[in-house]
């Protein structure tokens, strides 16, 4: 991430991608969503999935992560070129969450991030919010997680 005034609406950060295999969506499930879809492919099968899926919350913890280390890559990559790092802040929270398809065992998803839009904070001049969209497409394009997300950036100008 960038100081708030450098952000631009519409730019669009590749996040990277995750396989999801059965023992990690089980694992998570174990430890997070304990619901037998999520749990055991043969109980999955008795429900409308057909089968063993990833919790959503498991495809939205895998998003931040991989929203965490790009910012953690933007930022090594600003300070080998003597450049000053921005503080990032917390985020306020998201909205508009929609798990569009289920996710399941051996399924490759590509997230991104793209800027949808900013704005300076109204309570403290030194931060500004940035939103973004946050999305999980399969291999074919087809998208499968998408929210809103907010976050404080440090402002240049304060």
């Amino acid at each position: 991430m960038l100081f708030f005034e450098d952000i631009e609406i519409g730019t669009i950060t590749r996040l990277g991608s995750h396989s999801f295999t059965e023992d990690e969506i089980v694992a998570f499930a174990r430890a997070f969503d304990p619901q037998a879809f999520h749990l055991d492919a043969a109980a999955g099968a008795r429900t409308h999935f057909g089968g063993l899926v990833a919790s959503g919350w498991h495809a939205v913890a895998i998003s931040s992560r991989l929203r965490a280390q790009a910012w953690a890559r933007q930022h090594a990559a600003l300070r080998r070129e003597g450049r000053p790092v921005p503080r990032l802040g917390p985020s306020p929270g998201f909205k508009n969450l929609k798990w569009l398809r289920p996710v399941r065992p051996g399924d490759t998803l590509a997230f991104a991030s793209e800027v949808t839009a900013k704005k300076p904070s109204a309570s403290r001049p030194e931060w500004g919010l940035v939103f973004t969209r946050e999305s999980a497409a399969d291999p074919a394009g087809a998208p499968v997680l998408e929210f809103t997300n907010c976050v404080f950036v440090e402002r240049l100008e304060a």
